[in-house]
């Protein structure tokens, strides 16, 4: 039987997750939305384009959740971007609404899934579909590190102008401004970067690449990226679907490890067929560990923000 992978949300990010998904061949993909006839038409554009791709790929559009019966990876882009006069708590409870709403109507027809979170703020989501799915922590996993990192590998490529593939890189914590690029895990073809750029001009890839988001949002003026975000999460999927055990950069729910506790933050994984098969705990310099804990904190504060305004709405 062929895989399946449910895609929720079919705007920017969700239908270019399916788009790249679809074209690797290996399963099916389902695409779902609120709006009508949105999934349906660009279901039926990818799989009109099929015959050109030479994949068999059964691609299905829907405003239903019936058609991701038995996924083996559901994906969550569902929410909705911080608009003019909007507060940060009026963000944070809308997406929390939403991210419970679908992962509840997933989990039921897919019992046995792997959800990736890609919705904003991420780090805050994975608590949210944690515990709306009641799924053990390593079947929830959230999309930001390879994203985070894959922005940091790409200046560095570009200042020392080198292929990307010499890039070796961590960017850990969580997905935001308190991320942590992770300067001394950096090689070029396992050539220390300290080696090939001077500090200043680390530090100044470093603060580009904590708001690589924002840089985007600054140009496209009326959306965000897509582009890398959606080839992020296919490489997730390409790692747990395939059971090729990659070492990823992935929001993982902590149990003590770098010292923090019952908080997803960015940190390397296992992926295989199981979601998250290892976390996995490599030696920090002081001010690194230093900048994880406090991202981590920064993660804590938005979990409790989400416990106050729960309380407040039941009030």
């Amino acid at each position: 039987m062929r895989k399946k992978v449910t895609v929720i949300g079919a705007g920017n990010v969700g239908a270019t997750t399916a788009q790249r998904i679809a074209e690797r061949g290996y399963a099916d993909v389902v695409l779902v939305d609120i709006i009508k006839g949105m999934p349906q038409g660009k279901a039926l554009d990818l799989s009109e384009a099929s015959p050109v791709l030479g994949v068999d790929t059964q691609i299905t559009g829907s405003n239903s959740y019936a058609a991701t019966r038995n996924s083996d990876i559901v994906v969550i882009t569902s929410g909705i971007a911080r608009r003019p006069g909007m507060s940060r708590d009026d963000l944070l409870a809308t997406n929390m609404a939403i991210v419970e709403d679908v992962t509840t109507k997933v989990v039921q027809r897919s019992p046995k899934a792997v959800l990736i979170v890609v919705s904003n703020p991420l780090d805050a989501m994975c608590h949210v579909a944690l515990t709306a799915s009641g799924f053990p922590a390593k079947r929830v996993v959230g999309m930001a590190g390879i994203l985070d990192t894959a922005r940091y590998r790409s200046f560095i490529a570009e200042a020392v102008d080198v292929s990307v593939e010499d890039i070796n890189a961590y960017v850990l914590g969580g997905h935001g401004d308190t991320m942590v690029p992770l300067a001394s895990y950096t090689t070029v073809a396992g050539i220390p970067i300290g080696e090939l750029l001077p500090k200043k001009e680390i530090d100044a890839i470093i603060d580009r690449a904590r708001n690589g988001g924002a840089e985007i949002v600054g140009l496209l003026k009326t959306g965000s990226a897509f582009y890398a975000p959606s080839a992020a999460v296919a490489e997730m999927v390409d790692s747990i679907l395939l059971d090729k055990k990659r070492i990823l950069p992935c929001a993982a729910y902590l149990s003590g490890q770098y010292g923090i506790k019952n908080v997803y933050v960015g940190v390397p994984v296992k992926l295989g067929a199981g979601g998250i098969e290892q976390v996995m705990e490599i030696k920090l310099a002081a001010d690194e560990k230093r900048a994880l804990r406090r991202s981590a904190k920064a993660v804590e504060g938005l979990v409790k923000d989400m416990v106050r305004l729960r309380r407040e709405a039941k009030s």
